[in-house]
């Protein structure tokens, strides 16, 4: 004979039999039967629960981050020597020199007096790119005993650059759509 037991419930009686197996020394207990009217209930409860989440979810906004492309073009380098550094900023840290402290950055070998580079999946924001011509391949820009750089240099916008170097707020642009292309024209102030 099966265990039965009856459960008053907002008074109803609920009439509830489990049926114990034993499988590997564990006990699984099965619901065999329970009154057509609370099976009723638990559907109703249950639908309203769902819709209301459904009503919910719809009226909440989907927040999603939207990315777009940036691809910079360089234009103007001088020979062929050395390899390029190209740096993303995000935010004016480290900007333009500190390319440790990039966003994203990418090294590339000069092939021409033009070049490219691709940075993907970028979520929408304001950016600005800063580029070293490494002529030497020394991993560092040179600079002459006041700091004025004697190897290639080019920020986005190209801005005048004065003493201090380039300012993050002049350079920086938007990216606010799927692909976006900038131009950067290098610069060689003294001989190296």
């Amino acid at each position: 004979m099966l265990p039965k037991l009856s459960v008053v419930r907002d008074g109803m009686i609920i009439d509830i039999i489990f049926h114990i197996k034993l499988f590997s020394g564990t006990k699984t207990v099965f619901l065999i039967a329970m009154k057509r009217h609370f099976t009723i209930l638990i559907i109703i409860a249950l639908s309203f629960a769902t819709s209301s989440i459904l009503l919910a979810e719809e009226n909440t906004p989907a927040v999603t981050t939207q990315t777009g492309t940036i691809t910079v073009h360089i234009t103007g380098l001088k020979n062929l020597d050395g390899k390029l550094g190209v740096s993303l900023y995000n935010s004016k840290k480290g900007f333009p020199g500190k390319h440790q402290q990039a966003y994203a950055s990418a090294l590339k070998n000069v092939t021409g007096s033009t070049a490219s580079v691709l940075f993907e999946h970028l979520p929408y924001g304001t950016y600005a790119v800063s580029i070293m011509h490494d002529e030497n391949n020394n991993g560092k820009l040179d600079t002459n005993f006041i700091g004025m750089p004697k190897e290639g240099v080019g920020v986005s916008n190209n801005p005048k650059i004065g003493m201090g170097g380039p300012k993050f707020n002049d350079s920086v642009f938007p990216l606010d759509t799927k692909e976006l292309e900038v131009t950067v024209a290098m610069r060689y102030r003294i001989a190296s």
